[in-house]
C-alpha cells in the first residue's frame, strides 16, 4: 500500500505518526493510498518552513514571481490527462467533471498572472504644500488553507495557492485526506516550475492537528473551504488569534422556474446543475421552486433526462455521473433520503439501490428526485451533497423568491425565465451572492469574487478577483516631504506637521 508523504521545506518526508487515513478509488471501493494524519510538529515544522521562505519570496520582484506560475501553467497542459485521470481516481468524478476541476486550477493560475497589475498602488502628489503621498500593497507572510475534498485540484490549487503565491505570500495547504493525491501532485509540477523550497507546503492531518494552521502566530491569515458548522469555528478562532480570515461554507442553490421558461432546455440545465459531480460541489443545484402551472411538465422532463444519464466509473469518457467520494459519505446522503421520505416528500426518482455491474463494491447512487417539498422539510433546507434534487411548487414569482430566500445559506440562486422584469427583480431581492439568469451554476470566473453571502460565507474578503488580491496583501501609505531651505530653517511646527 502507497503510504503518501507530507511536503514541508521543499523536501517529501515521512511521518512519524502512528495514524493514516485510507484514500479510496469511489469507482471501486478500493484502498488506493494511505496519507498521514500528520502530528503537530509537523504541521509546525510546515509552518516554520513557510515563515522561512517568506522574506526571500516577498523580496524577490513580483514580475519574477508570475515567471514561476506561466511555467506552471504549461507544466498543467502538458500533464492535464494525467492530473485529470488522478481526479477521477481518488474523487470518482466523470471525466469531464474531472477535466473542468484541472481546467479551473489553471484559470486561477492565469489570473495570478495579472499580480503585477493589480498589485499597483495609488500615489498623489502635493495632498498639501510639498506632501506626497503613496500608497504600497504587500504581501502579508504565511497564509494556511484548509481545503474540502470535492474539488482536490480547483480550490488549493486554483483558488487559494496562486494569488497567494504571485502576491508574495507563503501557504501551507492541509490537503483533504480522502483526496489529497492531486494537489501534492501539482506541488511537485511547481518544483519542477522553479518555485522555491518552504513557498508551498502540504499536509494531511485531524482537525486536532489543524488547529495550528489557525491559531499559530505565524499565519497571517486563513483560507478555509467546507462545512458552516467547521467554517464558523475557524472563522472565529482565527480572528480571536487575529488573524485576517475567510471561510467558505455549505449552501442550498436554489432555481426558480417561471412560466415561460422553455421546459426541456431548462430541464438540460438542471440536470447537468444537479447531478453533475454527483451533487458534490457548493453551486450545485438542489432545489428547484417551480411554479405550479408548469410543474408537473418540468419534473416529467427532468425526470426522463435523469434517467438517461450514465453511471459509472470515472474513467471512462461516456461516463455521465461517477459515485460520490466514500462509503461514509454515500451512507450520508442515503440517509437524507430517508429523511426526505419521511418528512413526506414523493419520490419520483429513486437513486438508493443503484449498482454498476462489474462495480458492485463502488460508492454509487442514481441520481433521487424528491416532489413536494416543503420550507418546512428538513430535506429542502439543509445541505445534502449528493445527487437528490428536491421540488418546490409555488403560485407566483414573489411567492417563490420569499421560498428561496427563506434559506440561511446564499451562494447561488438561479431563475429561469424570458421575461427580462422578472429577471431584474430577481437578480435585484435574491439573498444569493452568485446569480444565475438561465444559467444553473453561476460561478463567476476568477477575475470575479466567488461571493457567498449569508451562512455560505464567514469573512469580508472573498476569494478570487479583486477581492482575493485584497485579503492576500495590506496597504502601506507613506507620507513624504523634503524640505526646502527656507523650510529648514523653521523651528517650530504645527501639530499636524505642515499635512493640514
Amino acid at each position: 500500500m502507497k503510504q503518501l508523504k507530507y511536503f514541508a521545506g521543499g523536501k517529501w518526508l515521512d511521518s512519524e505518526t502512528k495514524k493514516y487515513m485510507d484514500v479510496f478509488n469511489p469507482s471501486t471501493g478500493e484502498v488506493i493510498a494511505q496519507a498521514p494524519c500528520c502530528t503537530k510538529s509537523e504541521v509546525e515544522s510546515a509552518i516554520k518552513a513557510a515563515a522561512a521562505a517568506f522574506p526571500a519570496w516577498s523580496a524577490t520582484p513580483v514580475m519574477k514571481r508570475v515567471q514561476v506560475l506561466y511555467k506552471l501553467r504549461d507544466l498543467l497542459d502538458q500533464h492535464f490527462d494525467e492530473l485529470t485521470e488522478l481526479v477521477c481516481m481518488e474523487n470518482g468524478k466523470a471525466w469531464g467533471d474531472a477535466q473542468g476541476d484541472v481546467l479551473k486550477a489553471k484559470e486561477g493560475t492565469e489570473q495570478a498572472f495579472a499580480a503585477p497589475n493589480l498589485m499597483l498602488g495609488d500615489s498623489l502628489m502635493d495632498t498639501s504644500v510639498g506632501v506626497d503621498t503613496i500608497l504600497y500593497r504587500e504581501p502579508m507572510g504565511v497564509f494556511s488553507g484548509i481545503v474540502p475534498f470535492n474539488f482536490p485540484a480547483m480550490i488549493p490549487m486554483g483558488w487559494l495557492f496562486p494569488m497567494c503565491c504571485a502576491t508574495g505570500n507563503t501557504m501551507v495547504i492541509k490537503a483533504s485526506s480522502m483526496t489529497p493525491m492531486t494537489c501534492m501532485r501539482i506541488a511537485e509540477l511547481y518544483q519542477e516550475a522553479g518555485l522555491p523550497d518552504g513557498v508551498l507546503n502540504i499536509v494531511t492531518c485531524s482537525r486536532d492537528e489543524a488547529e495550528l494552521l489557525v491559531s499559530h502566530p505565524e499565519v497571517k491569515g486563513v483560507s478555509f473551504v467546507g462545512s458552516a458548522t467547521v467554517g464558523l469555528h475557524v472563522y472565529a478562532n482565527a480572528a480571536k488569534h487575529g488573524k485576517r480570515v475567510q471561510a467558505l461554507a455549505e449552501a442550498k442553490n436554489h432555481a426558480l422556474v417561471l412560466e415561460d421558461a422553455p421546459i426541456d432546455r431548462t430541464a438540460a440545465g438542471i440536470i447537468n446543475a444537479a447531478f453533475g459531480c454527483a451533487g458534490e460541489r457548493c453551486m450545485a443545484l438542489p432545489v428547484i421552486v417551480a411554479h405550479e402551472s408548469i410543474a408537473d411538465e418540468l419534473v416529467a422532463s427532468i425526470t426522463e433526462k435523469a434517467k438517461a444519464l450514465k453511471i459509472g466509473p470515472a474513467w471512462n469518457k461516456d461516463t455521465d455521473m461517477g459515485p460520490v467520494v466514500t462509503a461514509a459519505h454515500r451512507d450520508f446522503v442515503l440517509n437524507w433520503i430517508e429523511k426526505g421520505i419521511e418528512e413526506g416528500a414523493k419520490v419520483v426518482l429513486d437513486g438508493r439501490d443503484y449498482k454498476v455491474p462489474g462495480y458492485e463494491n463502488g460508492f454509487y447512487l442514481g441520481p433521487t428526485i424528491l416532489d413536494n417539498v416543503t420550507s418546512d422539510m428538513t430535506v429542502g433546507m439543509e445541505e445534502i451533497f449528493g445527487p437528490v434534487l428536491c421540488i418546490k411548487r409555488v403560485k407566483s414569482f414573489e411567492e417563490g423568491l420569499s421560498v428561496m430566500n427563506q434559506n440561511r445559506f446564499a451562494n447561488g440562486s438561479v431563475i429561469y425565465t424570458q421575461n427580462g422584469y422578472y429577471a431584474r427583480e430577481f437578480t435585484r431581492l435574491t439573498h444569493g451572492g452568485m446569480v444565475g439568469i438561465n444559467v444553473g451554476i453561476p460561478v463567476p470566473v476568477g477575475m470575479f469574487p466567488f461571493a457567498g453571502h449569508k451562512g455560505s460565507f464567514f469573512g469580508d474578503l472573498h476569494c478570487l478577483g479583486k477581492d482575493g488580491l485584497r485579503f492576500f496583501t495590506e496597504s502601506k501609505c507613506v507620507t513624504t516631504r523634503w524640505f526646502d531651505e527656507e523650510e529648514m530653517k523653521r523651528e517650530k511646527v504645527d501639530s499636524w506637521d505642515g499635512t493640514v
